[in-house]
């Protein structure tokens, strides 16, 4: 297929055919720079706003974690004696009961039966800062749910427990 084949075929049109034809060509390339050029880039000025505010989120959870780094990293070093003194007061004052500590070595063993969730975190968070000490072994199962005491539809389900052995590690001696 030439060139001249197509201007010929053009030449033989009417005016009208002409008009018509020329009138779907726009229209396609119209729609063609919509669907290539123009919605895409609305779709993302759309977005924007939203995306920059859940990126603003993350950049403020990214300071303050970095600001907590290096508070730790600021702190004094601890001598192994202080940090498992510091680990054996949090399991007592925050896991009471539900966990077993056990040394070995540079690692202190804790085993938990029926510990909530949160309590384990608030616990895991308090050894980090307090004791300095490092999770590096975690076997941890999830717990059957306690029943809560109402049963009604709208109330809170109960918290998830956990049970199983963390490995901490401690500062050297």
């Amino acid at each position: 297929m030439n060139l001249s084949w197509v201007q010929s075929r053009w030449n033989a049109l009417a005016a009208r055919e002409r008009g018509l034809v020329g009138a779907t060509a726009a229209l396609i390339l119209v729609l063609l720079l919509w669907w290539f050029a123009l919605a895409p880039a609305l779709t993302v000025l759309r977005t924007s706003e939203a995306e920059q505010a859940a990126l603003d989120a993350q950049l403020q959870q990214m300071l303050a974690l970095q600001a907590q780094a290096q508070a730790l990293q600021a702190q004094p070093k601890m001598s192994f004696d202080d940090a498992l003194r510091a680990i054996d007061a949090s399991v007592k004052q925050r896991l009471g009961s539900t966990g077993q500590m056990a040394l070995a070595g540079e690692r202190v063993s804790v085993t938990l039966k029926a510990v909530p969730a949160e309590t384990l975190a608030q616990w895991l968070n308090q050894a980090r800062i307090s004791a300095r000490a490092v999770p590096a072994e975690a076997r941890l199962v999830r717990g059957p749910t306690p029943a809560s005491p109402a049963s009604s539809p709208g109330a809170a389900p109960a918290a998830a427990t956990w049970d199983g052995t963390l490995v901490l590690s401690l500062p050297a001696h």
